[in-house]
């Protein structure tokens, strides 16, 4: 499987949220311990993502639809109908944002959250692409718009870890650990709120004012709660929703049907109420299950994992028009790369070389193995010098590969 577009060693979308070396941050922080960095120990800020003129770009130009917005004040999410409205003549939609209703909201004291922005903003689109190849996990953005002295959301913990990106304005952080460690998304903080409760009314792991340009990472599970300072309080939640061993569970718990014992139907009158009449079942099934565990093999097992997250992602978008434009115009002089983020396995086989995404399958004669391995690695290239072939099939290779949006000509 290869997953491209230049990915540096330094890994630098992670590294900029960081104040320790990104090793450092793999092996004693990811999942283990919150990490506050200040804006003076980091190497840029985050106002090339996102600004307070974005969030009013958005409200007022964007046409955002919910879920990408909602609106919360004092823990309570308000209604769609509180902050929304029909588009109007041309745009016959009734849930697009409101200006006017956010602007009276927003004076009330509500919290502005602008979701999805992955989607949506293209700085953060861009980061969000590259944060998932330094990751290897799924990533997700919103913005918190908070107005002075306010707070948004009750103490909770979300089921994800997040990097908090202050962007304007300052708030205040009170951070908790956990009353339940690494939650899964089937376990939100809901199920502990009493515990949550008296945890935040403790003394806490974190009590610190965050500035422009300043960073905090949380791991799932981590309580937290905000208050903003004497001015609009614009932050970014970048949120991780890491893969974990019970994933991994659940891709070799997909391969039962290949297993003719579990596929076997139950007995005829199986009672479920009489446990000791149940028991032999449930025991020769669990003998089954190790023996089909046992037969598991990695490549399988990460090929179905691969599978979910080729699905959780997003490749670097294609412009229809550029695109077509480009090709158009590509000869042996164009410099053509693999297109950013894009997971897909290399298959040599007999005459043929397959390239396999998730969404389509590429088959070329298999000369042309060499320069799509080249083009695979990230950097780009010249499409003259592709290894293996000569100019004018060089040209044809590469033509394939754009028009099937495996790679990519930058005007």
């Amino acid at each position: 499987m290869v997953t491209t577009g230049p990915r540096p060693d330094a890994q630098p979308a992670l590294a900029r949220c960081l104040r320790i070396p990104v090793e450092q941050f793999a092996a004693e922080y990811w999942g283990r311990r919150a990490l506050l960095s200040r804006a003076s120990e980091l190497t840029s800020g985050f106002d090339d993502l996102f600004t307070a003129d974005a969030v009013d770009e958005l409200v007022t130009r964007r046409g955002v639809r919910t879920p990408f917005i909602r609106m919360a004040r004092e823990g309570s999410v308000l209604p769609a109908s509180a902050y929304t409205a029909p588009g109007g003549l041309g745009a016959e939609v009734g849930d697009q944002v409101s200006s006017d209703q956010v602007l009276e909201r927003f004076a009330d004291g509500a919290t502005i959250v602008l979701q999805g922005l992955h989607r949506l903003w293209p700085p953060i689109i861009d980061y969000t692409r590259a944060l998932v190849d330094d990751l290897g996990h799924p990533v997700q953005v919103n913005a918190y718009v908070t107005p002075r002295s306010s707070q948004g959301f009750d103490p909770h913990y979300d089921t994800h870890d997040v990097f908090v990106l202050q962007v304007a304005g300052e708030k205040h952080w009170r951070i908790h650990e956990p009353v339940h460690v690494d939650p899964l998304g089937s376990q939100p903080w809901t199920e502990h709120r009493a515990a949550v409760a008296r945890a935040a009314l403790g003394a806490p792991a974190i009590d610190a004012v965050l500035r422009p340009g300043d960073a905090l990472y949380l791991p799932r599970g981590w309580i937290h709660s905000a208050t903003s300072g004497d001015a609009t309080s614009v932050h970014l939640t970048v949120g991780m929703a890491a893969y974990t061993r019970a994933d991994v569970v659940s891709a070799l718990l997909a391969g039962v049907g290949e297993s003719a014992a579990l596929r076997a139907s139950l007995p005829v009158g199986i009672d479920f109420a009489d446990a000791e009449a149940f028991a032999p079942v449930l025991r020769e099934t669990v003998e089954a299950l190790v023996e089909l565990v046992g037969q598991s093999d990695a490549a399988g097992t990460a090929a179905r994992l691969g599978r979910r997250f080729d699905g959780d992602i997003r490749a670097e978008p294609l412009a229809p028009l550029a695109t077509l434009d480009a090709l158009e115009r590509l000869d042996a002089a164009t410099a053509v790369r693999w297109r950013g983020s894009l997971r897909a396995r290399i298959v040599a086989s007999g005459d043929r070389v397959r390239i396999v995404s998730r969404t389509k399958t590429l088959s070329l004669p298999i000369e042309a193995e060499q320069a799509v391995r080249r083009i695979a690695e990230g950097a780009p290239i010249e499409v003259g010098s592709l290894p293996g072939l000569d100019a004018e099939s060089a040209v044809v290779v590469a033509r394939r590969l754009v028009r099937e949006g495996f790679a990519v000509a930058p005007a």
